[in-house]
């Protein structure tokens, strides 16, 4: 059931992706990751940032949210406080994974999903 949810939003991320390269005339303007629980910080607050990294081995990213930020959980949008504390009660973090949708021109973090 979980892998099902996860390659669902994969996909809805990568259709939004490909939509947005079609409308763009060619340009990427987001970049999609999908990041273990474990390798994630949430933000502090809406106008903070998230820090992550697609591996163990990976370079961390620091990115910066806003209020426009959407955090999404089994694909039902949620405030901040909400995201946080459900990702906090995760026991086994190695096994959860988030996507993350970062827009490149801006530098912020347009979408946090995650399946639990």
């Amino acid at each position: 059931m979980v892998n099902l949810m996860k390659i669902k939003t994969l996909i809805t991320v990568t259709l939004l992706c490909f939509g947005q390269l079609a409308f763009s005339q060619g340009q990427v303007i987001a970049q999609g990751y999908e990041v273990a629980l474990s390798n994630f910080r949430a933000p502090a607050t809406a106008n903070s940032s998230v820090a992550f990294q697609e591996c163990d081995a990976c370079e961390r990213m620091s990115v910066r949210v806003t209020s426009g930020t959407r955090y999404t959980i089994n694909a039902k949008a949620v405030k901040l406080e909400d995201f946080k504390k459900a990702i906090a009660q995760v026991r086994d973090r190695d096994e959860v994974t988030l996507t993350v949708l970062h827009h490149l021109e801006s530098d912020t973090i347009e979408m946090i999903d995650v399946s639990l």
